[in-house]
């Protein structure tokens, strides 16, 4: 039987660290959510593991070096309304409240939304919900946000969710244009201009809902 607290501990020290994720916020919020709870019961012995892990309806539960990179540069506060795109089966959204004020996460799946609705009263998460919803979207009707995070690799992240970032927001995504190489990038809005950094490589794959329709051919 797999000892998930000490697989936990093991990602943290053998995963994390090593790759300059010393931000004692995250790695408390990583150590306090079992990510085993969050992938298919046939995947949990390798919750842990240094790789993206297929969830189920051509969806992945992040690799967790990239994830808690994208949350240190995201610098999410406790007074923070936190939009998270893609949560999938949830684990990020559990995460993420444990940083935040509030986290709004969408998910266009059904069966993944209402799973992560589920794991999280099963873990007494209170301050997170998955609403259903084009991704691409992002959730404007809630907006604007401090932090957003996208859970996937986008070709280009769309304006429709740089514009519900507040004032002094950041969005954090793997931008990933076609036939090049993912990058971990940080958009800030402050006085109302955004600014974008690259920051590191990331393999991530592309979130089928971000990708551009195809063109007609004749």
């Amino acid at each position: 039987m797999t000892d998930f607290a000490t697989a936990r501990r093991n990602m943290i020290e053998g995963q994390l660290r090593p790759n300059g994720v010393t931000d004692a916020r995250v790695l408390r919020a990583f150590s306090d959510t079992p990510r085993e709870l969050f992938v298919p019961a046939s995947k949990r012995p390798v919750a842990y593991i240094d790789e993206d892990i297929e969830v189920g309806h051509g969806r992945i539960l992040m690799e967790p070096m990239v994830f808690a990179r994208m949350l240190v540069h995201a610098e999410v506060k406790p007074s923070d309304i936190v939009l998270d795109i893609g949560c999938g089966a949830g684990y990020s959204t559990a995460v993420l409240a444990r940083l935040a004020n509030t986290v709004v996460a969408v998910e266009e799946v059904e069966e993944l939304a209402a799973q992560a609705n589920d794991t999280m009263t099963e873990l007494a998460i209170g301050n997170a919900a998955v609403i259903r919803g084009p991704l691409a979207e992002g959730c404007p009707s809630q907006a604007p946000f401090d932090v957003i995070v996208i859970n996937g690799a986008v070709p280009e992240i769309p304006q429709g969710v740089v514009d519900q970032l507040a004032e002094g927001g950041r969005l954090v995504a793997v931008v990933r244009p076609e036939g090049r190489a993912g990058r971990i990038t940080l958009l800030l809005k402050s006085g109302g201009a955004i600014s974008r950094t690259e920051l590191y490589d990331a393999a991530t794959p592309v979130l089928d809902a971000f990708r551009p329709a195809p063109g007609f051919v004749f």
